[in-house]
């Protein structure tokens, strides 16, 4: 499962963000990929006002919705269909 973060430099929640994926690595099997939004127009002008942003699937979950239970949920919701 490949899992992107959206994220930009000196941003300490998406440090967070990180830090909140890292905590589930040992039980599901994902590749991380982190996206600084500057780098491409067309996540600055998504992902400006949102970030951090994990995507996993057909599912993004942003800033407000980051935490350990919704993380949880989603990973375990893709986990159980491989």
């Amino acid at each position: 499962m490949s899992i992107y973060l959206y994220i930009k430099e000196n941003c300490p929640l998406c440090d967070d963000a990180e830090q909140l994926l890292q905590l589930f690595q040992d039980e599901f099997a994902f590749t991380l990929e982190k996206r600084d939004i500057y780098l491409r127009d067309e996540w600055l002008e998504k992902y400006q006002l949102e970030i951090p942003v994990i995507e996993i699937k057909d599912s993004v979950l942003y800033g407000n919705d980051l935490n350990y239970e919704t993380l949880y949920k989603v990973l375990n919701k893709y986990a159980e269909k491989m």
